[in-house]
């Protein structure tokens, strides 16, 4: 049975990848690393430095060595962070969003044009290094799309005080934005449950953070069990 760690920074991000692993990937073992001062700690840092590069590479290796298989980073702001402690891994390591960002992809290379993407996003500072990211993968895969995001002030704060409909309002109106995108992305682990909601609202397609990485991580670590039977 195939194990793998998933490290948060935000005990916002746990459920929803549970539920992901429990639709998607049900036979994997799983462990959870939690490290809440993270997203504070960037913030006072102004960005990520030795300091932060440091850290994950800890979590990282303290995972590899309690054998996991496959890690799953699930805090979208410490892209550059989460490159550096994969180096130090040795097992197939994901940032959170890149599994999603390479489905959106998909989806635009069929086309025929350039495809509009949206991604909503409930945590502002990890807009720029998204937007980066993505754009790495399309020139690396030479496809042409442009990025839309929107971010619902207040959401985040609503949902971890427990005012989860006010969250879901907000994330929803900031989707109804971006409706002229040929397909939506949602930023943040904790907007997965309202992956088909939005989907149904906006008559477009939706990807979510959690399924997207679930998907891929599968397939790198149990080629097998990911194979139709």
């Amino acid at each position: 049975m195939s194990r793998i760690a998933l490290i948060h920074a935000t005990p916002l991000a746990v459920g929803p990848v549970q539920e992901a692993f429990e639709r998607l990937w049900p036979q994997a073992a799983r462990m959870n690393l939690l490290d809440d001062s993270l997203p504070s700690d960037l913030v006072a840092a102004g960005g990520i430095g030795a300091a932060l590069r440091a850290r994950f590479g800890a979590l990282a290796r303290y995972a590899a060595q309690a054998g996991a298989d496959g890690i799953l980073f699930t805090c979208s702001a410490f892209g550059a962070a989460i490159e550096a402690a994969a180096e130090q891994a040795g097992v197939p390591t994901l940032k959170p969003n890149g599994a999603m960002f390479e489905e959106a992809l998909d989806a635009c290379a069929t086309l025929g044009r350039s495809g509009r993407i949206g991604m909503v996003s409930s945590f502002a500072p990890s807009v720029g290094s998204m937007r980066e990211e993505l754009e790495a993968i399309a020139r690396r895969r030479g496809i042409e799309c442009s990025l839309r995001v929107a971010c619902p002030p207040g959401a985040l704060e609503a949902l971890a005080q427990g005012r989860v409909q006010e969250h879901d309002a907000l994330v929803g109106a900031a989707a109804q934005e971006l409706r002229d995108s040929d397909i939506l992305m949602l930023g943040q682990f904790s907007m997965a449950h309202l992956r088909e909601r939005i989907a149904a609202d906006t008559s477009l397609p939706v990807l979510s953070s959690p399924d997207s990485a679930v998907r891929l991580l599968r397939k790198s670590v149990d080629p097998a069990s990911s194979l139709p039977s």
